[in-house]
């Protein structure tokens, strides 16, 4: 791809880089891809630098580290943005459905050029997780957070969750995707999946056909992922693969279905009660993960022997007081229990508002993931 246009222009690269994680995971952006990146865009003559924004709880200065961005940064003298360090700037959506306004990171505003470098991942909520919705951690702190709190949208169908990236994508898309297929994630992502080795990085000046095009690659249709679908009948982006020109043109023989996100969990764990009544699978694997990372350290606050009660789904009749009431499904139930929303909500708010009715405080310094 020609780069030429870059020369003499300040490119900032978006990489998936907003969790502690390991290189090679295929949780976060591969650091050679984000190496070549800078190697590519300095032989173009731009002025380049790494920014992101991490997920709730987490250290940018530690994400660069874990990960292995912040070494090859480093060994190239590439500037790291913590994008959470200035105020954010405010960004209508004047088309907006389900959000109308975002608050974005200042240096997002501020870079001519700005390329996202995600993962190769499914993803539990939104069917995959690409360069459209990598762009989501160019959001300031706890905003993106707010993404999970929506209510249903009346006349909608879509979650909240992708009727709200659709409506980031109005305003919000990458001048540049380049999509890590190195060492991708299938399955329980974006964070709990398998690694899936592909040897894959592909290129793109539309994010919608980039992520399109990925998705056919990874086995899967771009109009059964909803941000993908509204995005494009709005006109964001070609998402029609016989609308796409695609290099080199023998592309589908590196095709290699990846595993989707359950459809049904079944949730077991000693000290917890988990009322499950027609839940969907977004609130299941939700729970799941939040479990799996914070059960113990829930237990271990627990102020007495009893199962600690959660409910999910939209079909209780009835709950018992006190119960820790996740998603909005279980708002009915909110005046006798704790109730967390959000169509999911996020690790860090159901952890949040659990110490609340306890009248503690997480540690998130030793509790700092999230999903």
């Amino acid at each position: 791809m020609d780069l030429s246009p870059a020369k003499g222009k300040r490119v900032l690269l978006k990489p998936n880089a907003g969790r502690n994680a390991a290189p090679k995971t295929g949780i976060t952006t591969h650091p050679q891809v984000v190496a070549a990146a800078i190697d590519a865009f300095r032989e173009a003559g731009a002025e380049v630098a790494v920014g992101e924004s991490p997920i709730t709880g987490v250290k940018m200065a530690e994400a660069f580290e874990s990960t292995g961005i912040g070494a090859v940064a480093k060994a190239r003298n590439c500037p790291l943005i913590d994008m959470d360090v200035r105020r954010y700037v405010p960004l209508e959506i004047p088309a907006g459905v389900a959000m109308k306004s975002l608050k974005l990171c200042a240096e997002v505003a501020e870079y001519d050029i700005i390329v996202s470098i995600p993962v190769m991942k499914t993803h539990m909520h939104t069917v995959v997780t690409l360069s459209v919705k990598n762009m989501k951690g160019c959001l300031w702190r706890r905003s993106k957070v707010d993404f999970h709190m929506l209510d249903p949208v009346a006349g909608y169908e879509e979650k909240p969750l992708d009727i709200a990236i659709a409506d980031m994508s109005s305003v919000l898309r990458p001048h540049l995707s380049i999509i890590d297929g190195t060492i991708g994630m299938e399955g329980l992502g974006p964070s709990a999946g398998a690694p899936k080795a592909l040897g894959v990085v592909l290129v793109g000046a539309d994010a919608f056909a980039a992520d399109a095009l990925a998705c056919a690659i990874m086995g899967i249709s771009a109009f059964d992922v909803p941000h993908l679908r509204m995005g494009a009948e709005r006109g964001h982006g070609l998402i029609d693969l016989d609308s796409i020109d695609a290099s080199p043109e023998n592309w589908k023989d590196v095709q290699s279905s990846f595993a989707l996100p359950p459809d049904n969990l079944s949730i077991e764990f000693a000290g917890f009660n988990i009322m499950d009544r027609q839940s969907c699978s977004a609130c299941q694997s939700t729970l799941l993960m939040f479990l799996q990372t914070y059960g113990q350290y829930m237990l271990d606050s627990a102020p007495d022997d009893k199962d600690i009660v959660i409910a999910i789904g939209k079909g209780h009749e009835k709950l018992p007081c006190g119960t820790l009431c996740v998603g909005n499904c279980t708002a009915g139930h909110k005046e006798c229990g704790v109730f967390v929303s959000g169509c999911p909500p996020v690790s860090s708010e159901i952890l949040k508002r659990y110490f609340e009715s306890q009248g503690k405080r997480p540690n998130y310094n030793e509790q700092n993931n999230d999903l």
